[in-house]
């Protein structure tokens, strides 16, 4: 007996596909994920407090939610891309 090849459908957003998830067998859909490397930051010992006004705040957590990524996490991206453009 063969099972049905299934698809995963597409989300509107990640809470949609956590319910999706919460009610399906990822096994029935390996077929569709890929490996993919992690990379984590290395000894990140010291850190700094920046002050950001609200609405600012706001659309720093807005885009990195978007990305799925942590507003810190999204923020350090952005100034190490801006550093190594300097060094360009």
């Amino acid at each position: 007996m063969t099972k049905n090849k299934r698809s995963i459908p597409e989300f509107e957003n990640r809470e949609e596909e956590a319910k999706f998830f919460d009610t399906h067998d990822m096994a029935d859909y390996q077929n569709e994920f890929k490996t993919v490397r992690a990379r984590f930051a290395g000894n990140l010992s010291e850190g700094i407090t920046i002050r950001l006004d609200p609405k600012t705040l706001s659309e720093l957590r807005s885009r990195a939610k978007k990305k799925g990524l942590g507003p810190t996490t999204l923020a350090r991206m952005w100034v190490l891309e801006h550093l190594n453009r300097q060094h360009a």
